[in-house]
């Protein structure tokens, strides 16, 4: 456990992203951390402040620490002010480290990033952001590549569980990360009501800072509605024509551009990540029929209206979720005939992974998901994941529990 020097509580040391960042600590290159409002950047920047003066021996007065959402730091969202601000801090050749933190609450912060690393040499620079405008090609353009990009996640299962001091294995601990999703302040909270009320205030705080002023959104509640059936419609392929009859037995009305717009507004504040198809025969990604999947199961369950909330789909979306976690790139396996769930790619080397809830020996539920993988013809890795306790892997094809992938290092 680690202390957190901003707001004075105990949170989990992020290990899995601090021996990512460490190698850079002292890099010129710009440290950008990204990742969907509270899921544990700013704890993550502090384990960083945490190490350099533990570890490192770095003075505080080398340690520049601004946070755009605290009020004291008001003055410094003119990024003029925020650049003579920062240039007056340097005060001898030895390295100074810079965290800004939710920095794309300042307009034309690129200039300023830009200014000091053109003009300061001694300087390490750390960024944060909650929308997807840090991933952005114009981003990257006025950078011109001299960045290197962290996606901060939610909680992963083995996190939450660590965290929480909870028994991994134990069901009830599973399905409460299932429904109420990985945030890390969420888990200070035991009673539904309590956890309901933090999660819809993440949101609304999403939706008001990261979409309603982009988009000078006016519709709010059409807004809601469009997410809400992405929601309940998580792992099945994305039809535009389908959510336009829906709204329109609602009596609402929308156009393919602005239906287009929303969804990538939702996007690019991290609450879905689309998901393409990849042509499993044809080795390339197909641009049409993408699924989107919800970056935190508890935003996705109190925009979910289905009271069953124990389905396939909810175990689909924690697989993909730990698969980014895991750093793949994920995509949706196009067959000959039908589908994979996912396809999962990572250094040079691809795994195919089929969820579904329970097969109990049913053997029509083992030949569908055994079966999926009948016209791939290449010898990559091939997995179905279940709540199965029992192992039924056959034919090469590995069966693995749920609860035993996300707790261990398989796959």
């Amino acid at each position: 456990m680690i202390y957190n020097v901003i707001r004075g509580e105990n949170m989990l040391l992020r290990e899995d992203y601090l021996s990512k960042i460490r190698g850079f600590y002292d890099s010129n290159l710009i440290k950008i951390l990204v990742g969907i409002r509270r899921c544990g950047k700013s704890v993550i920047l502090n384990q960083i402040i945490e190490e350099l003066k533990e570890k490192r021996k770095i003075d505080e007065d080398h340690i520049i620490f601004i946070n755009f959402e605290f009020i004291e730091f008001e003055e410094l969202l003119d990024y003029k002010k925020l650049n003579k601000f920062i240039k007056d801090k340097i005060q001898d050749n030895k390295i100074y480290y810079l965290f800004l933190d939710e920095i794309q609450n300042v307009d034309n912060f690129e200039k300023v990033v830009n200014s000091l690393r053109a003009s300061i040499k001694n300087i390490s620079i750390f960024l944060t952001g909650s929308n997807s405008k840090m991933l952005s090609d114009e981003l990257s353009s006025v950078l011109s590549g001299r960045y290197v990009l962290f996606n901060i996640n939610p909680l992963s299962y083995k996190e939450y569980v660590s965290l929480t001091n909870k028994d991994g294995r134990d069901l009830d601990t599973f399905w409460d990360y299932a429904k109420w999703g990985g945030l890390p302040n969420r888990c200070e909270f035991t009673n539904e009501i309590d956890i309901k009320n933090y999660l819809h205030s993440v949101y609304d705080s999403i939706i008001l800072r990261d979409v309603v002023k982009r988009l000078n959104l006016k519709d709010t509640v059409l807004f809601d509605m469009i997410l809400q059936y992405l929601i309940e419609t998580t792992g099945r392929e994305f039809s535009a024509d389908n959510i336009i009859k829906y709204l329109e037995k609602e009596n609402k009305k929308i156009s393919n551009e602005t239906l287009y717009n929303y969804i990538d507004a939702l996007c690019k504040a991290l609450i879905l990540k689309k998901v393409y198809r990849y042509n499993i025969a044809g080795k390339g990604v197909l641009k049409t029929l993408n699924k989107y999947y919800a970056t935190d199961l508890g935003i996705a369950q109190i925009k979910n209206n289905n009271p069953e909330f124990k389905s396939y789909v909810v175990l689909e979306n924690v697989v993909y979720n730990e698969l980014i976690n895991r750093n793949y790139e994920v995509y949706i396996g196009k067959t000959k005939n039908g589908e994979v769930d996912f396809l999962a790619k990572r250094d040079g080397s691809i795994k195919y992974i089929q969820v579904t809830y329970e097969m109990k020996g049913n053997e029509s539920t083992i030949e569908r998901e055994f079966g999926a993988y009948k016209s791939i013809e290449d010898n990559y890795p091939k997995y179905v994941i279940s709540l199965d306790k029992i192992d039924l892997s056959r034919d090469g094809i590995i069966h693995l529990n749920l609860i035993d992938f996300l707790l261990s290092e398989e796959i």
